[in-house]
């Protein structure tokens, strides 16, 4: 659900305790896998990426669990353990540049990148410029703070925090919101922040009154609270997750074999359970899956 630009929030210090409770804090570690090298697959491969031993990956954080950054600045997550697992798969080493979100499309097409890995949504408009191969599905999700009762489909006049350029900023907030105005009550009043990050803390300060996100990213959230968050309301338009490539390239071909062999032989759940999102997971991976 993901179309985002990055920023960094420092809670004040008379905050604190209201403040989301930050994984580069916490203990929480990549998971461990010895996966052995696919040579059938690895010769899927583009010959530049295969001699040179290296997969660029464009990514933006902080975007917990799916891609952030640990207290010694190294970029973790679900996203990033599962890129890992493909590197062994396919023989080769990511290499992880970080970017505003909204330039790491045009950064693959014009070569920059090998491949993004940033929560993208695979949709139709967006496989106009690249290809992707579908490795989650995620949906929309409400959260409130504890001891709040708001249903997300009665917000009408409430104050809903969005992370800028979200799906849930650019259509799914507008469009109840518009519902709110045809049944002739006040419209959602939609608040923008740069990163996922301030969407909650605000939510823990009593600044909106919930916020929306993509539904992993969502429950992270209130886990990682431990009490001060939840979910409310039904998970919405599921949609697969996928890693945008440049039109054409042999590397999507090569990526969708190497996650479904991650699939069909257990290394992939274990890295969605390492990470508490065993709830998205999918069968089968897809070159250009969207739905719609």
């Amino acid at each position: 659900m993901r179309v985002r630009l990055a920023a960094v929030l420092a809670c004040a210090a008379v905050l604190m305790s209201g403040c989301v409770v930050d994984e580069s804090a916490k203990d929480t570690k990549p998971i461990s896998l010895t996966i052995a090298a696919q040579p059938d697959i690895a010769a899927v491969l583009p010959a530049d990426i295969r001699d040179g031993g290296v997969l660029n990956v464009g990514t933006n954080t902080p975007y917990q669990p799916n891609e952030f950054k640990n207290r010694d600045g190294e970029i973790i997550g679900f996203d990033i353990d599962l890129m890992n697992a493909i590197g062994q798969v396919l023989g080769v080493t990511p290499k992880y540049h970080e970017s505003d979100f909204d330039k790491i499309i045009p950064a693959l097409q014009a070569g920059t990148y090998h491949v993004g890995l940033s929560s993208f949504t695979d949709s139709k408009e967006r496989e106009k410029q690249v290809d992707f191969v579908t490795y989650f599905s995620a949906g929309v999700q409400w959260a409130t703070k504890a001891g709040r009762d708001i249903d997300p489909d009665a917000a009408c006049g409430l104050r809903v925090g969005v992370q800028a350029t979200t799906v849930e900023d650019t259509d799914e907030v507008p469009a109840k919101s518009l519902e709110c105005e045809q049944r002739g009550e006040d419209p959602i009043v939609k608040v923008k922040f740069d990163t996922q990050d301030q969407a909650v803390n605000a939510a823990l300060l009593g600044q909106v009154d919930a916020f929306s996100a993509d539904s992993p990213v969502t429950a992270y959230a209130v886990k990682k609270t431990e009490g001060q968050l939840k979910l409310v309301g039904p998970t919405y338009d599921a949609a697969p997750y996928g890693m945008p490539v440049r039109k054409g390239s042999t590397l999507a071909l090569a990526l969708q074999k190497a996650v479904q062999y991650l699939i069909d032989n257990g290394y992939y759940r274990k890295i969605t359970e390492h990470w508490g999102v065993q709830a998205g997971m999918i069968d089968h991976s897809e070159i250009n899956g969207a739905k719609e």
